[in-house]
């Protein structure tokens, strides 16, 4: 539902806000108490059947905006536990990081084949007809399911000629591409976290907000705040995440604003991450390896490597680019703090990894930072700036939509080697990503590189994002075609990616 302003998305950016205000102004942190009544204010329930189940949910949802754990329903805490120790400019959020607020989930059917209003009463009754268990009969000329028969294969709903037959399920649990979602003793959403890859696709399709993520805002304002320079690395997909009137040659000029010491392009670290790949496309496919999977989208990186153990190797070793961008930072700053901004929750998992954690101290999503511009009452169109990035290629840009990352890789092979073939497959959400390996488990793609992407559209699709994934689509190849050059070779940081690199080995 991104680029969709719900009542989900402003009770989100709500909470973000005060968060953030709550950050920047400082104090007594036992304050928050007070915010509930803020974000829910009044006598008479807005969105839910009461008002007190909706400060509830807006308390659980604070702690989990903190960086805090979700409460125990079965023992009394009050909403501030814990918030005095997480009030440092450290990262700071204990796993897991997608939480369901269980008191607001719906516990939606999951799975279930239904007969809608729409039918008809026909003569023909072809739903009966074509079900193989004889699930379906005909009560006072309408057609009736017995869910105890019912296997669920849809062939009634494809054979009834006025759609009159839906297959109802669980929202969160059909986004979830490696079907983590499963349903608790109650009839709620339940997450397997052996399987979970922390995309975040169930957060931004559950209607009734009941999924949300944990968010270092709080730890980044602190950071801030303290006397070490905190650095943004943006990712590609930032631009026109903010509306028309923050432009890119504006949001330079709005992040100092909110005190951070500088931005630099993500976009140029997908540049040495392209470079990186190629490299290894070329030394290993297919004298050692059958295909390459790119490396940059972490969840489909660990999908792959949690449910096809035997194609680890095959996933690129590149560092991605958001990895990339923060030792470059950090190599020219030395002693600061780095806050990967961008549309990523699986970014944020990636980023605690120990081989990691040095060299991107914060994440941020779009959404979040959002926050921190309302809190800072920073006016977009005051401001003056025409400061405008410059030195990554088009094609570091164009990481941020599916198909991106496959065609930077393949035009830096040919300026390489002019006469390599490099056949191309690209899936964009998990589920097609899965059945992309399953054919390549297959043999099909012997030779390939493939490109995985977790998110609709790719990076722009992502859950902390604020806008549809077409629209942004379209300024993203605009913001391509301002770049200063085409190719990732003409990058002027290739030559600190051997000492970028060094770290890793």
């Amino acid at each position: 539902m991104r680029g969709v302003y719900t009542n989900v998305v402003e009770i989100r950016q709500k909470i973000f806000t005060e968060v953030a205000r709550m950050a920047y102004e400082g104090g007594d942190y036992s304050r928050i108490i007070d915010l509930p009544y803020k974000i829910i204010p009044g006598e008479v329930a807005t969105y839910r059947e009461s008002v007190f189940l909706e400060r509830a949910i807006v308390e659980e949802r604070l702690r989990l905006a903190i960086g805090l754990p979700l409460r125990k329903m079965t023992e009394h805490a009050p909403v501030s536990q814990g918030i005095e120790e997480s009030a440092i400019a450290e990262k700071y959020y204990d796993p897991p990081l997608v939480n369901i607020i269980k008191f607001a989930c719906h516990a939606c059917p999951d799975n279930e084949m239904r007969v809608t209003d729409s039918c008809q009463g026909c003569l023909a009754h072809p739903c009966k007809e074509v079900c193989p268990k004889d699930a379906i009969s005909i009560v006072e000329g309408r057609s009736v399911i017995d869910p105890e028969k019912c296997i669920k294969c849809g062939k009634c709903m494809k054979a009834c000629p006025y759609g009159a037959i839906m297959k109802l399920e669980r929202p969160c649990a059909k986004a979830c591409g490696v079907d983590a979602i499963k349903t608790d003793e109650y009839g709620r959403a339940d997450i397997d976290y052996d399987r979970c890859v922390s995309c975040g696709m169930c957060l931004v399709n559950c209607p009734f907000g009941a999924i949300a993520d944990k968010s270092q805002i709080f730890q980044t304002i602190h950071a801030i705040k303290s006397d070490t320079p905190v650095y943004v690395a943006l990712a590609p997909a930032f631009v026109g995440q903010w509306g028309k009137d923050l432009p890119a040659e504006k949001v330079r000029e709005a992040f100092r604003e909110l005190g951070f010491a500088d931005v630099v392009e993500v976009a140029i670290g997908a540049d040495l991450c392209t470079i990186q790949e190629a490299r290894d496309f070329l030394e290993e496919v297919p004298e050692k390896q059958p295909f390459m999977g790119t490396s940059c989208c972490p969840a489909w990186s660990v999908m792959a490597k949690k449910l096809f153990p035997e194609f680890a190797p095959y996933i690129s070793m590149a560092l991605t680019p958001m990895v990339l961008t923060g030792r470059l930072i950090k190599r020219e700053h030395p002693g600061c703090k780095v806050v990967f901004v961008g549309p990523c929750a699986a970014k944020k998992l990636e980023a605690s990894r120990r081989t990691i954690r040095s060299d991107v101290d914060f994440v941020l999503t779009f959404e979040e930072v959002m926050g921190m511009f309302e809190a800072k009452g920073i006016d977009f169109a005051a401001l003056a700036g025409d400061d405008a990035f410059s030195e990554s290629s088009a094609d570091g840009r164009g990481f941020a939509v599916t198909g991106g990352v496959a065609s930077a890789v393949v035009n830096c092979i040919h300026e390489m080697e002019p006469d390599r073939e490099v056949k191309v497959a690209s899936a964009e959400s998990l589920r097609d990503c899965r059945a992309m390996l399953e054919a390549a488990r297959k043999g099909e793609y012997d030779g390939y590189l493939l490109e995985g992407m977790a998110c609709p559209g790719g990076c722009v699709g992502g859950a902390g994002t604020l806008q549809g994934p077409t629209k942004s689509k379209g300024q993203i190849k605009l913001n391509m075609k301002k770049a200063k050059h085409q190719g990732v070779l003409e990058s002027d940081y290739k030559k600190y990616l051997e000492s970028l690199e060094e770290k890793e080995s």
